[in-house]
């Protein structure tokens, strides 16, 4: 399945389930259905049971003529019984089938869109919404759908059998359901918008709660004694959000359940309407108190469960709207690809006259940016926190692709490649690098994808973890290199934020592409520690092009050339002699941190 760029309605609804699972999504359909006919069928068949009984009673018929209504009144009973239990059955492994298909569909969507919507608060508003469990929203959307169908045929079976008795009734109920139905839907528009509203308060207070919940902070939790404060925070985002859907919700309320006291008000009426016929012979005894008991079960089901369904409706049709915005962002082709079969031949790479800002920011981070890296060499660039460094990452791997003036890579302008071609190209270190919660080994060989289960890679796993120096914390790990890591399987073992580090270098290093960027993954290290591994690194790699990006400077002798990033351009370049013979920005820089390394 493949969500497509178009209006997304209710009717889609019902086409993403069948798509899902044709099969369930029919058979849950037919039982729900049948569920609304059956109450009117129920009816009848009590008003001759009734009937029938009265007659035994009084002697007009013979005892054996109550078997059959009584037969056809516990069957329909037992039904509905059964019915209930595998319509429950149906709808979960219905939902099993949408998880499977529709999320799948929602999740690669969210995994190829372009990057800049992850930027954007308002796009990943919309996102959150439509991922946050697609399929239950599905599912429910598809189970109201038919629960209103459903119910719509049971009213207009009770409606019926009024107008085959007292037809002004029946017309009556109708004029005063339309008002109720349009109050419905109002208020299900109102409330999926109190939910946008605080989707944004939704994801602080969240985030705080993980804070508060999880594991990752309770270190920090535990030292500085923050979680009072914190609670107190969450406890104002939370109850914000809180107010804002609670108000909505109870002003339609009140709207609903005043028009459905005349509802209520209006089956008492025909009720007492109904007397006239009984005692007239023109309505059987039966057939009245089905009548009645149907009357007023349709009041309770009109008062709260049909309202209650085209409420929900009203919220499932904004959700099909976030959907269709979604299925409408624009992807970056070929984001789920993986890189390219053969590894490139790195020649040159070369920035031209660059500009580029973030989308909704006025200031450029580049401006005018122009150098050239040649293969072979290994290159520094430095500057403060903000001066463009991580930017440079970005558009070499082609997350943001509106720039400005020319990357050349081997002479070939960068946004020509495809992202399977990019990705075979760099393999990159980020500051905040993933540590995942699966075997150590296979957090290594995600490096290289293609390779998976392929012999020759356990074999560059097993060498890249010695190269490192990883072999200690294998040995000392009870399963060694396929110790699951973090805390979610029993025998998960943690690493030490070094170690995790080490990892991640090697995930780059098991990589077959020929340039190595590390994008200041040693930020939570000390100075000499930072430049001990950026000298690991530099001796490793000497046979690819590496790029050090850092605002510290104790990995830039290591670098052949080094580029100071500031303004939105290159300041200064050179190597590290040259540039503190020149006593400009970079000789201070250096000069001012020296002792770190000292």
């Amino acid at each position: 399945m493949k969500l497509d760029a178009r209006p997304y309605g209710l009717a889609d609804v019902i086409r993403l389930t069948f798509r899902s699972s044709p099969a369930m999504a029919a058979l849950v359909a037919l039982q729900t259905l049948l569920g609304g006919v059956v109450p009117t069928l129920q009816i009848v068949a009590t008003a001759k049971f009734l009937d029938t009984a009265l007659a035994v009673v009084r002697g007009e018929a013979e005892r054996g003529a109550i078997y059959a209504p009584l037969l056809i009144v516990v069957a329909l009973l037992a039904y509905s019984w059964i019915a209930g239990e595998l319509n429950k059955l149906g709808m979960v492994r219905l939902e099993l089938a949408i998880r499977e298909q529709f999320r799948t569909a929602v999740l690669e969507k969210r995994a190829k869109l372009a990057y800049r919507y992850i930027e954007d608060h308002e796009a990943w508003d919309v996102v959150s919404r439509v991922a946050n469990k697609p399929e239950i929203q599905l599912k429910n959307a598809y189970s109201d759908l038919l629960s209103l169908t459903a119910l719509g045929l049971r009213v207009f079976g009770v409606l019926g059998l009024l107008v085959a008795h007292v037809w002004w009734a029946a017309l009556l109920i109708l004029v005063v359901s339309v008002p109720l139905f349009a109050l419905a839907v109002r208020s299900g528009r109102a409330t999926y918008q109190a939910n946008r509203d605080v989707s944004r308060l939704k994801r602080r207070y969240e985030y705080m709660r993980d804070l508060l919940k999880g594991r990752d902070a309770v270190e920090e939790r535990t030292l500085f004694g923050f979680g009072g404060a914190m609670n107190a925070a969450w406890q104002r985002e939370y109850e914000t959000a809180r107010v804002i859907e609670y108000n909505t919700e109870k002003a339609w309320f009140i709207k609903m359940k005043s028009g459905s006291v005349l509802t209520a008000l209006l089956s008492i009426v025909i009720t007492l309407v109904l007397l006239q016929p009984v005692l007239s012979g023109a309505l059987t005894i039966g057939m009245f108190l089905s009548l009645v008991n149907a009357i007023f079960g349709m009041v309770q089901m009109m008062s709260w469960q049909l309202t209650r369904q085209v409420e929900q409706l009203a919220k499932h049709r904004e959700f099909m709207r976030d959907t269709a915005q979604l299925a409408a962002m624009e992807e970056a082709e070929g984001a789920c690809e993986e890189p390219a079969a053969s590894p490139p031949v790195f020649k040159s790479l070369e920035f031209v006259n660059v500009r580029f800002r973030y989308p909704g920011s006025e200031r450029p981070i580049l401006d005018g940016l122009t150098l050239r890296i040649e293969a072979g060499a290994h290159y520094a660039f430095v500057g403060v926190n903000g001066a463009g460094k991580t930017t440079l990452t970005k558009l070499l791997t082609g997350l943001y692709t509106d720039y400005e003036g020319s990357i050349l890579l081997n002479g070939r302008e960068l946004s020509t490649y495809s992202q399977p071609e990019l990705k075979a190209f760099f393999s990159v270190v980020y500051q905040d690098f993933a540590r995942y919660s699966i075997r150590l080994s296979d957090n290594i060989a995600v490096g290289d994808v293609r390779s998976l289960g392929a012999g020759q890679l356990d074999e560059r796993i097993r060498h890249v973890i010695g190269t490192v120096g990883l072999g200690p914390v294998v040995e000392r790990l009870p399963l060694g290199a396929d110790t699951p890591l973090g805390k979610i399987k029993e025998a998960g073992q943690d690493l030490s934020g070094g170690e995790w580090q080490r990892l991640a270098m090697a995930r780059a290093m098991v990589s077959p592409a020929p340039l190595r960027i590390l994008d200041e993954p040693t930020a939570a290290l000390d100075p000499i520690s930072e430049s001990r591994l950026y000298e690991e690194f530099e001796r490793i790699s000497r046979d690819k092009t590496t790029l050090f990006i850092s605002h510290r400077l104790g990995s830039t002798k290591l670098a052949d050339a080094i580029f100071v990033i500031g303004e939105g351009r290159v300041l200064e370049q050179g190597s590290h002699r040259e540039l503190m013979a020149r006593s400009g920005l970079y000789a201070r820089m250096y000069e001012s941190q020296r002792s770190w390394y000292q």
